[in-house]
């Protein structure tokens, strides 16, 4: 497994934006597609943005075009812009790290988002 630290999380007002951090605390090369997950209350969790190894990006429909996932050059750090936020985007957020090989997932210990007026 891999330690994952994530960082960004907040309150903020609809509309506005966010950017969620999410550190890998080794090199893990290019062999960990890299998600992240929120979990809203009494919901289970889901997947809001996946950057698969390779370059693809996969994304919730209810984040599609307001939400950007991208992942530096050296593999360890992946960010989550969140733009215009919305109430329902309310939720606790976390960060994946999933080995393509054996499907190994890690997880952080997730950040709180709140969007709320």
């Amino acid at each position: 497994q891999v330690q994952l630290t994530e960082s960004g999380g907040g309150l903020v007002q609809p509309g506005e934006s966010l950017t969620l951090s999410c550190r890998i605390a080794r090199n893990i090369g290019n062999i960990y597609d890299m998600g992240w997950y929120r979990q809203a209350p009494g919901k289970e969790r889901v997947m809001v943005a996946r950057h698969i190894v390779g370059g693809r990006t996969e994304y919730a429909e209810s984040v599609r075009g307001r939400f950007t996932i991208s992942r530096d050059s050296d593999q360890n750090t992946v960010t989550l812009q969140m733009n215009s936020l919305k109430p329902e985007d309310t939720a606790f957020y976390s960060c994946n790290a999933r080995h393509i090989f054996n499907g190994q997932n890690s997880w952080g210990q997730g950040t709180q988002v709140t969007v709320s007026s």
